[in-house]
């Protein structure tokens, strides 16, 4: 299950050990651990880190087939979390040190930053080779967060991007070596714990407007 430090002005939500997929309980945690962040005052930043050979798989597939009458309430709930983290008031760094997809690698774009491992791993959007559409506000997310022709082509033809591939592409902003994935993100977000506060938040308001309005199920 997730776990929350902190060392100085960062904080480091480690989402665990495993394929890391957003299971109800998963879910709660890693809203509490954000419901800390938030309430702390002066400087800070956040990582979001795993261990292990996943950063995260996405949506619990098995959960959802046995709770086909929560689905609704489950989306809105996943939707819930990539809008609060894409607009935290503090900058926010996703450290990807292995495989990335589906609703994780989503889950990484709602960071100011990415820093993923060079030599493995894959970071990908899925859901055209499973069947599974994106839902608008998932959409909206990947749109906000990709440049057009990269938006359009990791959504559309499920490629798998390895860590030179990710950084040619801008999804990323580092691509390094193992050792150096979670130590590089604590870097960058300590570099920015001084703007953590509410024009921060704003900002990230005013830019991602239109996604955060899909997300909170207020568009249109």
């Amino acid at each position: 299950m997730p776990t929350l430090d902190r060392a100085d002005d960062v904080f480091v939500l480690d989402l665990g050990d495993g394929e890391n997929r957003f299971h109800p309980d998963w879910l709660a945690s890693v809203h509490a651990a954000l419901d800390e962040v938030a309430a702390a005052d002066g400087p800070r930043a956040l990582v979001t880190a795993a261990t292990g050979k996943f950063f995260s798989n996405g949506l619990d597939l098995d959960w959802l087939l046995g709770h086909a009458d929560q689905h609704q309430e489950h989306l809105a709930d996943v939707h819930g979390l990539f809008a609060r983290v894409l607009a935290l008031p503090c900058v926010t760094v996703a450290a990807l040190q292995g495989h990335t997809f589906a609703a994780g690698a989503m889950l990484s774009l709602t960071h100011d930053f990415r820093v993923m491992r060079a030599d493995r791993g894959f970071w990908c959007l899925p859901e055209a080779d499973i069947g599974i559409p994106f839902t608008p506000g998932m959409s909206a997310l990947i749109q906000a967060r990709l440049a057009p022709q990269v938006a359009h082509e990791s959504m559309t033809t499920a490629r798998r991007y390895g860590g030179a591939d990710a950084l040619a592409a801008g999804i990323v902003d580092r691509a390094v070596g193992e050792d150096a994935v979670r130590r590089t993100a604590v870097e960058i977000a300590r570099s920015g714990a001084g703007r953590a506060g509410a024009t921060l938040g704003a900002i990230k308001e005013g830019m991602y407007a239109r996604a955060l309005a899909t997300l909170r199920g207020r568009d249109g």
